[in-house]
């Protein structure tokens, strides 16, 4: 008995030499063991529940976020078959009908424009209801149209919708976004697009049997649906955090924080990060130039960020993605494809194409990362515009000129929406500081629907003055110089925060190596 009270009391040398002490404790550090692990596959269990259920969140919000986008797509898409009939119905001219294609793409620069001070003004959620709005009333009106005149106005309401919209898609997925799937959120507005792009052809297709005087309102009028869908989609989606912090709403953009990030540790490093690169310190503003003064005396860092946001912007719309689109039915005439139902038929292949190449996109952008991608699909577009100038200009309307016209469109939007369609989008949301990241961006989408309206303007002017294959050849040697632009211009952005590639444009030959160090972390990560 007395060993009994010195193994419970642990006292005297007796308690000690004997062993069932030892045997007592460790019992108890058994069962011990045995709670920490039922503890530990608990709290795991409770992490992976939580992690898929931030991915489900930041995935449906960029899906909803990307729904303007839909709208410029059809638009693109409708319009391509609409004006044929739009043509037939009120007989107007063929400057009138570059006109009214290429009218949305100039008005759209100034949506994008005012987008950026909008978006930092009233929120980035806010601004993508605003778009969707505006293109609303445009639709309508184009739809109830009896006129070139009031055509023209409902298409002036559209564009500015859609450069809102086209605008504030990618800033707003970009910082919601966690790191490591950035790059494929970011370019769901482009994977909308395509969506938007084919079902305007399968539109052109489907209601290409109505009176001419019908078919094309309906055509148009049914573009106004993705922008109700828009409405719904505010219930949903939460405001930037970024923005948030902006605002000095601290405690709003941390809560959206828990939403789109893994756990409470990575949370307020998260938010530290972005006070910081908001220039705020305990919850206050920093004092800072004016935005639009910062932008127009840029430091070096800055001006290296708006050579390459407003360079790729452009590069990617003079390559004639827009020409390609918007007027493929023009080109497969020239190509010698005969009748309407045959010539939109052939866009529908191209549509389908568009689409199912932007995936690809999707797939591989933050594994291969943005640069390769880039390589790829500049030099892909090169030898394709190459090719269908080739076959414009030699093979003439015969069976074997149609295949190869048919197959370099296809290839040429197929290399497209491989690279530099979604990445320049990427791209541009990704590298400029938080405090010009809205109006910077804008000024990059200012850039692409300003080529994308002179392009689409001049086309069948400039196509008549030094044939259908000439511009393509021209296009081509353009597509040529934007690969040397990726080459000395555009970093790999991969696996790094926004802060981080904010960090990259401070010495000019920085991204070379951190590329490099980027890729050792990467490599010794996955090694653990």
């Amino acid at each position: 008995m007395g060993l009994v009270g010195v193994q419970e009391n642990g006292n005297g040398e007796m308690g000690l030499s004997v062993v069932p002490l030892g045997t007592k404790n460790k019992y108890r550090r058994m069962d011990s063991e045995l709670t920490e692990d039922v503890d530990d596959a608990s709290h795991h269990h409770h992490q992976e529940n939580r992690s898929k259920s931030t991915r489900r969140f930041v995935f449906a919000s960029a899906v909803f976020a990307s729904l303007n986008s839909v709208l410029l797509g059809y638009d693109v898409g409708v319009m391509s078959g609409a004006i044929i009939f739009i043509q037939e119905d009120l007989k107007i001219t063929e400057v009138q009908e570059e006109i009214l294609v290429g009218i949305l793409s100039v008005v759209s620069l100034f949506g994008s424009l005012a987008g950026g001070r909008t978006s930092d003004a009233i929120g980035r959620k806010w601004t993508m209801a605003l778009a969707a709005v505006i293109f609303q009333i445009g639709a309508a009106v184009m739809t109830l149209a009896h006129s070139f005149e009031v055509l023209m106005l409902g298409r002036l309401l559209a564009g500015v919708g859609i450069g809102f919209g086209v605008m504030i898609a990618p800033v707003y997925i970009a910082e919601i976004s966690p790191t490591i799937a950035r790059g494929s959120l970011t370019s769901f507005p482009e994977i909308f697009i395509n969506i938007g792009i084919l079902l305007g052809y399968v539109s052109n297709y489907m209601f290409s049997g109505l009176p001419a005087h019908i078919n094309w309102r309906i055509m148009l009028g049914v573009g106004i649906l993705p922008s109700v869908f828009i409405g719904f989609a505010l219930f949903i989606i939460p405001e930037s955090p970024r923005w948030l912090v902006i605002q000095n709403r601290i405690e709003e953009a941390r809560s959206v924080l828990m939403k789109t990030n893994d756990n409470e540790r990575e949370v307020e490093e998260r938010l530290a990060e972005i006070q910081l690169a908001a220039g705020m310190t305990g919850g206050e503003k920093g004092e800072e130039k004016a935005v639009w003064r910062e932008l127009l005396s840029p430091s070096p860092a800055l001006r290296r960020m708006l050579v390459t946001g407003f360079g790729i912007q452009c590069f990617q719309q003079i390559t004639g993605i827009d020409a390609t689109v918007y007027y493929s039915p023009e080109i497969f005439k020239q190509a010698g494809v005969e009748g309407n139902s045959h010539l939109l038929a052939a866009t529908v292949a191209v549509g389908v194409t568009k689409t199912v190449f932007i995936l690809v996109a999707i797939l591989l952008i933050d594994k291969l990362g943005r640069k390769p991608l880039l390589y790829v699909s500049t030099i892909g577009m090169t030898i394709c515009l190459f090719s269908l100038g080739l076959s414009l200009s030699l093979l003439g309307q015969g069976q074997l000129g149609v295949a190869l016209s048919i197959l370099s469109v296809c290839g040429n939007v197929a290399f497209f929406s491989v690279g530099i369609g979604p990445v320049c989008w990427v791209v541009t949301s990704e590298i400029f500081p938080l405090r010009l990241r809205a109006q910077a961006a804008a000024l990059g989408a200012v850039g692409n629907r300003m080529c994308s309206g002179l392009v689409a303007m001049s086309f069948l002017s400039v196509s008549s003055a030094i044939t259908m294959g000439g511009i393509f050849f021209t296009f081509s040697a353009v597509s040529a110089l934007s690969v040397l632009f990726v080459h000395k211009l555009v970093p790999e952005t991969k696996g790094k925060s926004l802060e981080q590639i904010e960090m990259l444009f401070q010495n000019e030959y920085e991204w070379q190596r951190s590329e490099v160090e980027m890729g050792d972390v990467e490599h010794l990560v996955q090694k653990q």
